[in-house]
């Protein structure tokens, strides 16, 4: 299979890779390339850019390419254009060239918006607050009527928090959930704009790789939405900073200085049910110590 991969060199994009290379023909691109990737580098949301990748065809698009929370606010007409005209621009020249291809989505649950008391499922309506998140419900709307037209055969699969990331990686207003696992490792001082009692939902890179490649062969019926949200792992800050100390074998040394605003947005998480992903044969990563040992794992 032919899988032309977008935002090849980004942190979920590396580990995408890594996963596909073996078994399928994968073109990669992004805005720049690192030694060793072979690909094509260019901006999506330049016109034209679209049928150079397609040049030579393919069978399916994987679709990582985005510019994330902070980042689309502090600059929402970049953010406009890769978040939203790029995966247009992209998806109309795969109907035109592969009409019927898969097109697999990184969506996020930021299209939900503030959290819902009693917990989120299925049938959770979108609600977002962030332009990020507005970009990927526009998105996964626009895909999904071109999944019912038969032009594509589109999935938009949500992520939630991928750990861990680069330090202070692309402006992600949620950046604390990885810096914490530097600065364990690293056996720093690190001060949680939460608190300990704090919720999140997290998956590690490996998790979130594996899930986004099964969204490439997953035949099982999806959603009218065509919209999954994926499993992933409840956890509170003071357990997540107590299995990474027990990880590494360090001691953390946490401060908690509480910031209402993050704290509200990104760390009162509730119960996740996930129905339809189980369904279909999307994962977590089992236990809070197995996501530990991957996010570390990775690099990171």
């Amino acid at each position: 299979m032919r899988v032309i991969v977008t935002g090849a060199a980004g942190f979920v994009g590396r580990a995408v890779l890594a996963r596909l290379r073996e078994a399928h023909d994968v073109v990669a691109t992004d805005l720049h390339l690192p030694a060793g990737v072979a690909g094509i580098a260019g901006d999506l949301a330049e016109r034209g850019f679209a049928q150079r990748l397609l040049r030579h065809g393919c069978d399916a698009v994987l679709y990582l390419a985005t510019v994330p929370g902070g980042a689309a606010e502090a600059a929402p007409e970049r953010a406009w254009r890769v978040n939203v005209e790029a995966v247009r621009r992209l998806a109309d020249a795969v109907v035109a060239r592969a009409p019927g291809a898969r097109f697999v989505f990184a969506s996020s649950i930021a299209v939900f918006g503030d959290s819902e008391p009693a917990g989120v499922d299925d049938d959770t309506p979108l609600a977002p607050r962030l332009l990020y998140g507005a970009h990927k419900a526009i998105t996964e709307t626009w895909l999904a009527t071109l999944s019912r037209r038969g032009a594509l055969d589109a999935v938009a699969l949500r992520l939630s928090g991928v750990v861990a990331r680069p330090a202070d990686d692309g402006g992600l207003k949620s950046a604390f959930m990885s810096n914490v696992f530097h600065a364990i490792a690293a056996n720093r001082p690190f001060t949680l704009p939460v608190s300990p009692d704090a919720t999140v939902w997290l998956t590690s890179a490996e998790c979130a790789a594996r899930n986004l490649a099964h969204g490439l062969r997953v035949t099982a019926s999806l959603p009218e939405s065509r919209a999954v949200t994926l499993p992933a792992l409840r956890i509170t800050m003071a357990d997540l900073v107590t299995a990474i100390g027990r990880h590494t074998g360090h001691q953390p040394q946490i401060r908690y200085a509480r910031d209402a605003a993050l704290d509200a947005a990104f760390a009162r998480l509730p119960q996740l049910a996930t129905d339809a992903a189980d369904a279909l044969g999307f994962v977590h990563d089992g236990d809070l110590d197995s996501l530990v040992a991957r996010a570390l794992g990775d690099g990171s």
